[in-house]
């Protein structure tokens, strides 16, 4: 199948490891020219060549930290100044720690605040004109399935993501007649570094083993596994593709058959 993304422009925020690698080098396969930004780290750099040389795509590095306002319109800026255009944003920017309410300050919550709504709000915003004048764009947010299901000891990804999903549903009316969709994908387990972690806070909380917390996550899902990263990448490739174009203001689970509701 053609996804027509040969020579589109694609944003891939957090793009330096986990899903957010795994979409920008699905989206370089398919021909897409990349630009992906995390923290000034050696992953940065890593990804850049990783992904070039699997893919044989062109990969811009921006080095960001999207808890900072001004970063995040930075990484959008330089993209669109690089590329000349953009036709593709996918809003990553992994996910607030797992902490109890009462142990959650203020400060925790701006950061959470920050880090997945904010950072969001901003990207987004910069890139719309560039679509509107094109009438032609593809916004993709990386939620979780959190946002259909919470889950327990992630009260921070519960509430934040969550305000992700309402300005998604909204300004996908909004861009609906430009040929603009708005979409987010809400993972389930997912075998990535953040779900790894998260075993391994919940196995102290719990005085167990990770793997035991991995193997009775895996017993919930009735596919009997967690999800894979190139799995997860694949359909946020097609959202970002030409195939995609009537499906707008979804928030799509892809977790194994994890979440129970019937919508």
């Amino acid at each position: 199948m053609d996804f027509g993304l040969q020579g589109k422009v694609a944003l891939v925020a957090g793009g330096s490891m986990g899903l957010g690698k795994a979409v920008a080098t699905e989206l370089a396969r398919e021909g897409a020219k990349i630009s992906i930004c995390a923290l000034d780290d050696p992953n940065l750099p890593k990804a850049k060549e990783d992904i070039e040389k699997e893919t044989g795509g062109e990969v811009l590095a921006v080095p960001a930290d999207l808890t900072n306002i001004d970063d995040a319109r930075g990484f959008v800026r330089a993209s669109a100044e690089h590329y000349g255009t953009i036709d593709i944003l996918v809003n990553n920017a992994g996910g607030p720690p797992s902490v109890p309410l009462l142990e959650i300050g203020d400060d925790l919550w701006h950061f959470g605040f920050k880090l997945n709504l904010m950072s969001t709000i901003a990207m987004t915003t910069e890139v719309v004109p560039i679509m509107k004048e094109k009438k032609w764009g593809r916004i993709i947010n990386m939620t979780s399935i959190s946002v259909k299901q919470p889950i327990d000891g992630l009260i921070l990804s519960n509430t934040i993501r969550s305000g992700v999903i309402g300005f998604a549903k909204t300004l996908s009316t909004e861009l609906a007649p430009y040929n603009v969709t708005v979409n987010s994908v809400c993972p389930g387990y997912t075998l990535t570094d953040r779900v790894r972690n998260l075993s391994k806070v919940v196995a102290e909380r719990e005085n167990t083993s990770p793997e035991e917390i991995i193997k009775r996550w895996e017993s919930t899902i009735p596919m009997g596994r967690l999800g894979t990263p190139e799995e997860f990448a694949a359909l946020v490739t097609f959202l970002a593709s030409n195939r995609s174009g009537y499906i707008t203001g979804a928030a799509i689970q892809i977790d194994g058959g994890w979440y129970k509701g019937v919508m």
